[in-house]
């Protein structure tokens, strides 16, 4: 029996383009003094410290801590001053109305707030009071991602909800992320980032350490910040007090 394709399926296929979800990672400009006069000089100061990694990055602009009385802030300004940087502004979260609307007439895209989005508080009508809310279920046990092949440049591997481990090495130019932590069994060459949903008390373990980019919850070096004392060694990396510690195992 030969199978034949629904003319809708020919017309998918035979389409000139095509709608498909992806993810990317992101750097986060947070914005808290844009009328600083050492703003621009301290972030050019941070990008020469990696340009390769910062070159055409995406940024999106957090404009959460400005404050609604905020007035004279020239979004499209501070933008282009942005990308003179090599930084390339793409998206914005939060902000004061009048920024967030200068902000979408330069083509920023308003972006999901996340886990640190507040929350408006809506007041429950007048009556008896209601039975307090069911306590959420406990999330399923997911066993860790195992990946038993070197993950080489270009590849993205992600462990939702879950650790990665990883019993090979991962290239220059690779990329690889967990909710939770990540072991690698390996040289770790390419970026590593775990606790990508907030779980500050995520680690990242390698055999040697020789990353282009290590983060956590956020928070990240890359390998111009590493101390030689801990390059190609094995490591642990965690969060602790807002800093980023590398130990050596």
């Amino acid at each position: 029996m030969v199978a034949v394709s629904s003319a809708s399926q020919v017309a998918e296929r035979d389409a000139p383009f095509q709608f498909r979800g992806n993810s990317f990672t992101m750097m986060v400009l947070k914005v808290v003094d844009p009328a600083s006069p050492n703003f621009f000089s301290l972030l050019a100061s941070k990008v020469r410290q990696a340009p390769n990694f910062f070159r055409h990055a995406p940024v999106v602009l957090d404009f959460d801590e400005l404050p609604e009385s905020i007035a004279g802030f020239d979004v499209t300004g501070f933008a282009l001053k942005v990308r003179e940087q090599n930084l390339l502004p793409i998206g914005f979260v939060g902000g004061p109305r009048a920024v967030q609307e200068a902000a979408l007439a330069i083509g920023l895209v308003p972006m999901p707030a996340g886990r640190a989005a507040r929350l408006d508080v809506v007041r429950a009508p007048e009556g008896p009071a209601a039975a307090p809310p069911a306590p959420p279920p406990e999330p399923a046990y997911r066993p860790a991602l195992v990946v038993n092949e070197p993950v080489r440049s270009g590849q993205q591997i992600y462990a939702e909800k879950c650790d990665l481990i990883i019993t090979a090495a991962v290239s220059h130019g690779a990329e690889v992320l967990a909710d939770g932590n990540i072991h690698i069994y390996g040289a770790l060459r390419g970026r590593a980032l775990a606790g990508i949903s907030g779980d500050a008390g995520a680690r990242i373990f390698c055999q040697s350490l020789e990353a282009e980019l290590v983060s956590i919850c956020g928070l990240y070096r890359v390998s111009e910040d590493m101390d030689e004392s801990v390059v190609k060694k094995p490591v642990q990396i965690r969060l602790s007090e807002g800093y980023l510690h590398i130990q050596p195992l």
